[in-house]
């Protein structure tokens, strides 16, 4: 007897750690190499990933700020640990499909350090992973104060990260602060060293405007911008980036920034008046929210192992 389950509604869910890490990896590379200024949004944890994959974005992104805001309640200065790191990694794999881009700050170390975090975090199902050039540890690219390390110790903690990798897809994304530090043509001269140190992607964080982007934009690598709400860098079209050729736009913590307006709104009406008449169109619904988490699916799950 044929005891295969040919049925769709009695098979086990998909869970992120069904599709597999290198086909992730081999999307992403195929997404970069379009140069079409593909926006894509900062997801500090697993819930925000989910909803990044439901409404349709081609990847998402691990952002530092915001799990260490939105986990530790602190600011971008440091704070969060490389383990933390790899646990949020591992929990946006395991529930969304999208290759997943992962900032885990200066590697959090030394070289060894940088090389030890990719492995762990390739292994956590990273599709690329951003290291930065700031002195560990570091402080938000948009805050004052900020110090790097001098060029060639970052150019042997690039290598590092090269070399640490597993699957030649795993996209390293060097990112240099040296723009609010040294000026334009310095941060220039840097990503050109990391473009021959053999970064797959080029990251100069916080230009200052868009002569400063397009020019950034002609490095001979694929490019990502970052733009941050109130940060230093002016907003451009996806299509004047795409022109300027940009792969990948970042906005990092919109999500984050949205959710804590949000939060604050609602629950201020709530400590305010003690209900929530007049702020529910804001709220999810009860169905919705369980659909995002994927509730339909565990029931299946229950239904097929109940016994009966």
């Amino acid at each position: 007897m044929n005891n295969a389950v040919t049925d769709d509604t009695r098979r086990a869910p998909e869970t992120g750690r069904d599709t597999d890490f290198a086909d992730r990896r081999s999307v992403l590379r195929a997404l970069v190499a379009e140069k079409n200024a593909v926006v894509l949004p900062g997801a500090p944890n697993a819930l925000t990933a989910r909803i990044v994959e439901d409404l349709g974005f081609r990847a998402a992104y691990l952002t530092g700020a915001g799990l260490t805001n939105m986990s530790l309640g602190l600011p971008d200065l440091g704070f969060v640990t490389s383990n933390e790191v790899v646990e949020a990694t591992a929990r946006i794999s395991d529930v969304c499909t999208l290759p997943l881009i992962v900032d885990m700050d200066t590697g959090f170390g030394n070289a060894l350090n940088a090389y030890n975090t990719v492995r762990k975090l390739e292994r956590a199902g990273a599709a690329a992973i951003q290291i930065e050039d700031q002195v560990f540890p570091k402080k938000c690219g948009h805050f004052a104060g900020k110090a790097v390390i001098p060029t060639e110790e970052f150019v042997g903690k690039l290598k590092a990260c090269l070399d640490a990798r597993r699957d030649g897809n795993t996209m390293i994304i060097a990112r240099t602060d040296v723009r609010a530090i040294e000026g334009f043509e310095a941060a220039m001269e840097r990503a050109h060293r990391m473009i021959e140190a053999g970064a797959d992607m080029i990251f100069v964080e916080a230009p200052e405007n868009e002569e400063e982007i397009r020019a950034i934009g002609q490095l001979p690598a694929p490019q990502l911008i970052n733009f941050v709400f109130g940060g230093k860098t002016p907003m451009m079209t996806p299509d004047a980036l795409s022109d300027a050729g940009f792969s990948l736009v970042l906005y990092a913590n919109a999500a984050l920034q949205a959710s804590v307006r949000a939060m604050h709104d609602v629950l201020g009406h709530l400590r305010r008046t003690g209900s929530l008449d007049g702020v529910s169109d804001r709220l999810a619904s009860f169905a919705e929210r369980q659909r995002l988490v994927g509730k339909d699916e565990f029931d299946t799950l229950a239904d097929r192992y109940d016994g009966s």
